[in-house]
Parts: structure tokens; C-alpha cells; sequence
């Protein structure tokens, strides 16, 4: 998993929970990298889930309550850092309708061995949109996340509802409608 994510977690856990809370975390993890991260660098997904499970725990909030948080959170990480992603789409439905065939192939470009999850689009219309997410890692709540972030970045209404298509979640069904 890109260092990137790791950076973007931590940062989101010290804003939301304090410092004290990340050295927690780390601290009660077995961390091959000891919690030491940078943003261009490959971690074992692995730890990610430590960390996760640990806040998890400590804030007794669900982690795909985190994980939905987090991808608000990375969001606007994204954008700071790669503006010229977003800047080029006029709504959020064309910006997720492109994730496949635009935004991951600039991904990719910038980090190589990205291993990043897919989404098949099923339906789409000017305002509704229907896509799979697949990824072995079932982390279907960052992703709920972002897609929810992306249209308050649009200043859209949204409605986003998902299925889970398997127990682990590597497999879901997003049915987003944009309201307004």
C-alpha cells in the first residue's frame, strides 16, 4: 500500500483524535516499518489494518466508520497535492465515471506499483451512476468516503447507497444519486 495512505491516516488520526492517539496506535502495533512512513514509499497493507483496528478501538467507533471518515479526509489530501486531477471535470458524476479510464491512469503514472481497486460503471446517466468496486483489500468505505467527498467538493447533494456483493466487501454495489 502506497506510503501516501499511511501519511494521509496519521495525519487525519492526530487531526481528529490528538497525537497522543497516533503514538498509541503505533505503539500497540507490530509495525515492520515502526510507524515510520513517507509519502512515496510501499508499506505491507497489513499494517495499515493494525492501525486501523487500534483507533478502532480506542475511539469505539467502527472501522468502516473510519474508513468513511478517512476518505473525507483524503480527499482533500488528493486535491492539495494533485489538483490537476480533479480541476479538469465540470461534476462529480463525470469525475467518478472516470476513475478507471482517467484518474487511476494518473495514479499509476505517478506511483507505478499502485495496487488499486476497480470500478466498473454498469449504468450512467447525467445524474445517477451505477459502478462495482473490487478490491481483494475491501476497503469499500474509503471509497463510499471519497465518493461522497467528491460531491461535496461539486457542492452536489448526493444519495449513495451500496450492496455488499460477497461478506468480505471486496465486491460492492454503489448506486449514487445526485440530487439538485
Amino acid at each position: 500500500m502506497k506510503g501516501i495512505v499511511f501519511t494521509e491516516f496519521l495525519e487525519m488520526v492526530e487531526s481528529t483524535f490528538g497525537l497522543e492517539v497516533v503514538d498509541a496506535i503505533i505503539e500497540s502495533s507490530d509495525l515492520k516499518s515502526e510507524g515510520a512512513y513517507t509519502s512515496v514509499g510501499t508499506y505491507d497493507f497489513n499494517e495499515m489494518v493494525q492501525l486501523l483496528t487500534n483507533l478502532s478501538s480506542i475511539a469505539n467507533t467502527s472501522a468502516n466508520d473510519l474508513l468513511f471518515s478517512f476518505g473525507h479526509y483524503l480527499f482533500g489530501g488528493l486535491i492539495k497535492t494533485h489538483p490537476e486531477v480533479v480541476s479538469s471535470y465540470k461534476n462529480p458524476i463525470g469525475l467518478l465515471n472516470s476513475i478507471e479510464d482517467h484518474i487511476h491512469i494518473h495514479v499509476k503514472k505517478l506511483y507505478p506499483d499502485a495496487e488499486l481497486p476497480s470500478f466498473k460503471v454498469l449504468e450512467r446517466t447525467d445524474n445517477s451512476l451505477v459502478m462495482v468496486y473490487n478490491s481483494s483489500r475491501g476497503l469499500y468505505a474509503l471509497a463510499h468516503g471519497l465518493m461522497d467527498k467528491t460531491f461535496e467538493h461539486f457542492n452536489k447533494q448526493v444519495q449513495i447507497d451500496f450492496e455488499l456483493l460477497n461478506e468480505e466487501g471486496t465486491e460492492v454495489k454503489f448506486v449514487i444519486e445526485q440530487n439538485g
